[in-house]
């Protein structure tokens, strides 16, 4: 290998990391895969990957040329579209169909891509995903149509924040703390009576790091201790920085308009649930930026997570039940990376939503807080505890039963 050679992998392989990384690729998968790219490209490697730095150590076989490089990045956001062109970009440079500087190229056009679903479309995601969850959390109509009005309004904040560096910085917070201020004038003015933390949880749920948390402990897992305990301590500020925002506006609010009186209203029958699930899927599918291919997939990673955890739960501990949910989604996505030949994360991510317990932990930091709890939730605590611990070792025990055939 020549020096010219090396610079161009070397340059093909920074690039690659680094939009991996912006796509919100967990570390020890990040790290696996760069070192498979390497390996087939002829040069040893490498690489530490946290979720805002990025590190490379590359040389060639006989150490003629070296190369190191740190950068510091963002953390990265879901970006599956993106995430799965990329993959196809490396396959097909690794077989032989594209040259170095043609896939470099191709590169920079994916990194350029915008959602295949464009903004309004993904507007109306984010109103269907939190109506879809206060759905599946047991609202009533009026609280479900609320937490949908006021998830279009967290949609415009993300919008706002990705023009606005200052936005950016107080996104959580800003964000629930106008939809507690906004919920309680409608809780005194429109519609008296209703679950008010409910509404704010249900309006800013895309919001908490429940995927994120569930991320840092598989990295924790797998023994990428910097990584695991960084995107940890990440997802624990976002849901406080959320908390702070929405008790901060609730408090607030019924300093202006006065308090409200919750009043139970009547929920939606049970076969709501499953359709909240679909409604979910459906949402997330714009958020997510999926692509079109792999839509039927998602949506089938959803379903199989929760109807494995629910059928489950008939016979064992809802505890137990989520560790075979979570089983069941990671067979199912290594099943999908078999046939499909992409990465098993673009279903995974689809399950693992429906899954994980987000909104349990705001829930718990809401009880242990003000001592009160808005839906009916016992032991909320050791619940949060153990689902995630279920969840990572499901997971765990699924590659181990049907191992995957890509690192991503």
């Amino acid at each position: 290998m020549d020096t010219l050679e090396f610079i161009q992998i070397r340059k093909f392989i920074v690039k690659l990391g680094k939009m991996l990384h912006k796509y919100g690729t967990p570390a020890f998968r990040l790290e696996a895969y760069l070192t498979e790219v390497a390996t087939y490209l002829g040069v040893r490697s490498a690489f530490i990957s946290t979720p805002t730095s990025l590190t490379f150590v590359l040389w060639s076989d006989r150490h003629e040329d070296e190369y190191n490089s740190a950068a510091r990045l963002q953390p990265g956001e879901l970006d599956l579209n993106a995430l799965s062109r990329t993959d196809e970009l490396a396959i097909a440079l690794l077989s032989g169909e594209l040259s170095l500087s043609e896939a470099d190229k191709k590169l920079d056009e994916i990194d350029a891509m915008p959602s295949p679903y464009g903004k309004l479309v993904t507007f109306c995601a984010f109103g269907l995903a939190t109506s879809a969850f206060a759905m599946l959390m047991g609202a009533s109509v009026s609280e479900i149509a609320w937490s949908g009005i006021l998830g279009l309004l967290t949609y415009i904040w993300c919008l706002w924040a990705t023009r606005s560096k200052r936005v950016n910085l107080m996104l959580e917070p800003v964000t629930a703390f106008v939809s507690g201020l906004a919920t309680s004038a409608i809780g005194s003015y429109l519609d008296p009576g209703i679950n008010i933390p409910l509404i704010v949880l249900s309006s800013v749920i895309i919001l908490v790091p429940g995927l994120a948390l569930t991320m840092g402990l598989a990295e924790l897992a797998s023994r990428n201790m910097v990584s695991g305990t960084a995107r940890v301590m990440d997802a624990l500020m976002q849901l406080f920085k959320l908390y702070f925002g929405a008790f901060l506006g609730v408090a607030s609010g019924f300093a202006l308009f006065g308090a409200n009186n919750y009043e139970p209203a009547p929920s939606l029958p049970y076969w709501a649930t499953w359709l909240s699930v679909l409604l979910l899927c459906i949402a997330l599918i714009a958020i997510f930026r999926t692509r079109p291919k792999h839509i039927i997939w998602g949506i089938l990673a959803s379903f199989v997570a929760y109807g494995v955890t629910v059928g489950s739960s008939q016979f064992m501990d809802q505890n137990v039940a989520t560790f075979v949910g979570a089983f069941a989604l990671g067979v199912f996505s290594n099943v999908f990376t078999r046939f499909a030949n992409q990465p098993a994360t673009i279903v995974s991510m689809h399950g693992l939503i429906v899954l994980v317990p987000g909104s349990k932990t705001y829930i718990g930091l809401n009880s242990f807080i003000s001592g009160q709890n808005f839906v009916q939730a016992d032991h909320i605590g050791q619940d949060v505890f153990l689902i995630f611990m279920s969840l990572v070792a499901g997971l765990i025990f699924a590659n181990v039963v049907m191992p995957t055939k890509k690192a991503l």
